[in-house]
Protein backbone atom coordinates (compact mmCIF):
# COMPACT_ATOMS: atom_id res chain seq x y z
CA UNK A 1 0.00 0.00 0.00
CA UNK A 2 2.82 2.54 0.79
CA UNK A 3 4.16 1.90 -3.00
CA UNK A 4 0.59 3.15 -4.43
CA UNK A 5 0.16 6.16 -1.41
CA UNK A 6 3.75 6.94 -2.60
CA UNK A 7 3.09 6.99 -5.84
CA UNK A 8 2.86 11.25 -6.66
CA UNK A 9 1.21 10.40 -10.62
CA UNK A 10 -1.63 8.09 -8.77
CA UNK A 11 -2.35 10.79 -6.29
CA UNK A 12 -2.88 13.50 -8.56
CA UNK A 13 -5.13 11.13 -10.73
CA UNK A 14 -7.24 9.66 -7.47
CA UNK A 15 -7.50 13.66 -6.91
CA UNK A 16 -8.65 14.87 -10.26
CA UNK A 17 -10.96 11.41 -9.99
CA UNK A 18 -12.72 12.33 -6.82
CA UNK A 19 -12.95 16.04 -7.51
CA UNK A 20 -14.36 15.96 -11.16
CA UNK A 21 -16.98 12.96 -10.06
CA UNK A 22 -17.89 15.11 -6.90
CA UNK A 23 -18.99 18.11 -9.21
CA UNK A 24 -20.82 15.63 -12.14
CA UNK A 25 -22.60 14.26 -9.33
CA UNK A 26 -23.28 18.06 -7.90
CA UNK A 27 -24.23 19.11 -11.60
CA UNK A 28 -26.64 15.73 -12.30
CA UNK A 29 -28.50 16.28 -8.53
CA UNK A 30 -28.93 20.32 -9.09
CA UNK A 31 -30.35 19.96 -12.85
CA UNK A 32 -31.34 16.48 -13.76
CA UNK A 33 -32.40 14.87 -10.35
CA UNK A 34 -34.79 12.40 -11.55
CA UNK A 35 -32.24 10.68 -14.25
CA UNK A 36 -28.96 9.93 -12.17
CA UNK A 37 -26.38 9.60 -14.73
CA UNK A 38 -23.26 10.65 -13.00
CA UNK A 39 -22.38 7.00 -11.95
CA UNK A 40 -21.28 6.46 -15.57
CA UNK A 41 -18.23 8.74 -16.18
CA UNK A 42 -17.80 7.45 -12.12
CA UNK A 43 -17.67 3.75 -13.36
CA UNK A 44 -16.04 4.62 -16.74
CA UNK A 45 -12.74 6.41 -15.08
CA UNK A 46 -12.67 4.24 -12.08
CA UNK A 47 -11.99 1.58 -14.39
CA UNK A 48 -8.75 3.85 -15.15
CA UNK A 49 -8.14 4.79 -11.54
CA UNK A 50 -8.09 0.75 -10.99
CA UNK A 51 -6.05 -0.16 -13.66
CA UNK A 52 -2.98 2.65 -12.83
CA UNK A 53 -3.50 1.11 -9.04
CA UNK A 54 -2.56 -2.43 -10.02
CA UNK A 55 0.43 -1.14 -12.22
CA UNK A 56 1.68 1.12 -9.55
CA UNK A 57 1.02 -1.57 -6.71
CA UNK A 58 2.66 -4.50 -8.93
CA UNK A 59 5.22 -3.09 -10.60
CA UNK A 60 8.05 -4.29 -9.75
CA UNK A 61 10.04 -1.11 -10.77
CA UNK A 62 10.99 1.61 -8.69
CA UNK A 63 8.83 4.53 -8.75
CA UNK A 64 9.84 6.88 -11.29
CA UNK A 65 8.01 10.06 -9.39
CA UNK A 66 8.45 9.89 -5.60
CA UNK A 67 5.96 11.42 -3.72
CA UNK A 68 9.24 13.81 -2.49
CA UNK A 69 12.64 13.73 -2.49
CA UNK A 70 15.03 12.45 0.40
CA UNK A 71 16.30 14.63 2.91
CA UNK A 72 19.71 15.86 2.14
CA UNK A 73 22.25 13.77 4.52
CA UNK A 74 23.75 15.83 7.98
CA UNK A 75 27.88 16.27 8.18
CA UNK A 76 28.40 13.86 10.86
CA UNK A 77 31.49 15.58 12.55
CA UNK A 78 30.76 18.95 14.53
Amino acid sequence: MDRLLGDIGFKVHFAAYAGVNLLLLAINLLTTPNELWFFWPLFGWGIGIVAHGAAVYYSGAPRARPARPAPPSQPSGT
